[in-house]
């Protein structure tokens, strides 16, 4: 029986792939209709991406083989969804970002914020997150935390190795310590007056056990500290991603869907639009964030944090070289560097002036004539992607000649790579994204272009005598736990054109539902596998499931609540949400 067992484990991937069409194979066998077929079709790819039998890309191409096969859509058609406006966009954000992480720009920022906060506890955690956060806006959230960790842990470490030497100093000498102290402080017993600095001069044995008294204290806080700094990085990480459309692919996908499913929407969801909304909800879920990190790890012992009223000690001092050491490796900001940062800076003013909302844009002026977009964020993203293949990484040196004395062979001239080239490109870009992007929008138009749309949006209009705000509420808890197990991309590819459909039948703007739910299949918190900046953090071996689970549930709660009050808030304003718009009007008549 238990070589069965491992048997069935061991194969249970192959079991996956061959059973699950199968046990579904029922429903279109029953019901031969397009919407069956499309039922049975998106039921196959749930179920595969949830279990990730297959590679996630991979499943996203049975639409390629599915919908031409059932008559639900031509080959031609399936096939244009796989490379549209949404995909250039994410593809010129990443090649901006690739770049950045090739010429060490982004560690620079890192370690230039970390040297201005210091290396306080609550200072430091505070550092770490803003600076996590902020990368995480602009290059991949696995990246970002790729990178701090390793910076965090060497931090502690250096705190943890110079109170210890501070520690034995100081029992040596026969003085108390003054530094960190934790917030459960012992009280006062008659052995008090045989520790030092009370006029006792202690044996071995005595100085011994202090030493170990001290050694233990010691290792439970930065074990503490420790789990709460690792932490604090995936989580900003992943909040950091929602600030921004190109900051994580669902956000992506519901540009792509809202595009989609609605085109004639009017640019409701650009990068402007986006960012004014998901960037105060991100400096919101921040904060609390921290405030929840520091009570879980750290207590709210404010002068011993944050270091009130107090002299700089040596430890921190020797934390803080640690940062200016690093800092000092990179060297002086070379030519490459300023021009990465150049383009990147003017990308991002581009896209911010591109729609503002509030007035005409340039490319309203200049292009987007008749109500036609003629120039997207996709157009400037790869604008600026491909200026970076033109700028010289180095200055050029003109007419200069390479020879030294007479008789030598004089050097062969070398122009200078470029600030990016397709080697790098190719070792870094994650094709599979774009399969998955494509592959979501197969989706949405199959389940159009089948019926399957109309008919869930029918079964669903009883919803409608539920208020708006306690469906949304209700929606986000759903997708926060479901994306604990599933992919966030998997998670709003199959929740995105459902709920399109429901508000439709409700008659609600599909944003109130659809914006909330994109941000909360970020809100992956809870387990090591739900996201790859947890799956980084607890490979470093200090953290445990259960350290990482009941943190997280209470801030896939507070992630929820914060995101709830900027629906009904800033975002009603920004996006009209109390209104039913026309665009998302049409008519829908019964199946």
């Amino acid at each position: 029986m238990g070589s069965f067992c491992s048997w069935v484990w061991a194969y249970r991937n192959y079991l996956i792939i061959f059973l699950i069409p199968l046990l579904l194979l029922p429903l279109p066998l029953a019901i031969p209709t397009k919407e069956a077929y499309c039922g049975y079709a998106i039921g196959l790819m749930a179920l595969y991406w949830c279990t990730e039998a297959l590679p996630l890309a991979v499943t996203a191409l049975l639409p390629v083989v599915l919908f031409p096969m059932m008559g639900i859509m031509e080959s031609g058609d399936v096939c244009m969804q796989y490379l549209k406006d949404t995909n250039m966009l994410f593809l010129g954000g990443l090649l901006v970002a690739i770049g950045v992480e090739r010429w060490n720009l982004h560690k620079r920022i890192a370690l230039r914020v970390l040297a201005i906060v210091g290396v306080k506890p609550a200072l430091l955690m505070m550092g770490f997150m803003g600076t996590t956060a902020f990368l995480s806006m602009w290059i991949s959230n696995t990246a970002t935390t790729a990178m701090m960790v390793p910076i965090a842990q060497a931090v502690l470490e250096q705190l943890d190795s110079s109170e210890a030497e501070a520690d034995q100093l100081e029992i040596d000498n026969g003085q108390m310590n003054s530094g960190y102290e934790p917030d459960e402080k012992p009280a006062k017993s008659e052995e008090a007056k045989d520790r030092p600095g009370n006029g006792h001069v202690m044996s071995i044995e005595e100085g011994e056990g202090l030493a170990e008294e001290r050694r233990q204290i010691r290792k439970e806080k930065y074990v503490n500290l420790s789990k709460g700094m690792s932490l604090s990085v995936c989580y900003a990480a992943s909040i950091g991603g929602t600030a921004t459309l190109t900051g994580t692919t669902p956000n992506l996908i519901l540009k792509g869907q809202i595009d989609e499913l609605f085109p004639d929407n009017g640019d409701v969801v650009n990068f402007a639009t986006w960012f004014g909304f998901a960037f105060p909800n991100m400096m919101l879920m921040l904060v609390l964030a921290w405030f929840w990190l520091q009570f879980m790890f750290m207590g709210f012992n404010f002068k011993e944090t944050f270091g009130c009223g107090g002299q700089v000690s040596e430890k921190d001092r020797k934390a803080s070289q640690v940062i200016k050491d690093e800092l000092k490796k990179l060297g002086s900001m070379t030519f490459a560097e300023g021009g990465i940062l150049t383009v990147f800076v003017l990308l991002v003013v581009l896209w911010f002036t591109r729609e503002p909302g509030f007035m005409p844009g340039w490319a309203t002026v200049l292009f987007n004539r008749d109500g036609k977009q003629f120039v997207t964020d996709g157009t400037v993203a790869i604008f600026m992607a491909l200026v970076l293949f033109v700028i010289p990484s180095k200055l050029p040196s003109c007419f200069c000649s390479g020879g030294g004395r007479e008789g030598e062979e004089s050097q062969k001239i070398k122009a200078p790579k470029a600030l990016l080239d397709w080697d790098t490109v190719h070792q870094k870009m994650p094709w599979n994204i774009l399969l998955l992007l494509g592959g979501g929008f197969a989706l949405a138009k199959g389940s159009e272009a089948s019926g399957l749309s109309v008919w869930l949006g029918h079964e669903l209009a009883p919803l409608q005598s539920i208020p708006p705000a306690a469906i949304a509420v209700l929606l986000c808890l759903l997708v926060a736990t479901f994306t604990e197990c599933s992919s966030n991309v998997a998670t709003t590819t199959l929740f995105l054109p459902i709920l399109a459909s429901m508000a439709q039948e409700i008659e609600l703007h599909p944003l109130y539902i659809m914006l909330p739910c994109t941000l909360c299949a970020s809100l992956a918190f809870m387990l090591p596998v739900a996201t790859p900046p947890n799956a980084i953090v607890f490979s470093y071996g200090n953290l445990k499931v259960v350290d990482m689970a009941k943190t997280g549930f209470m801030l896939n709660i507070i992630g929820v609540l914060s995101i709830t009050l900027a629906l009904n808030t800033w975002g009603t304003v920004i996006f009209q949400l109390d209104t039913f718009p026309s665009w998302a009007n049409t008519t829908r008549g019964p199946p």
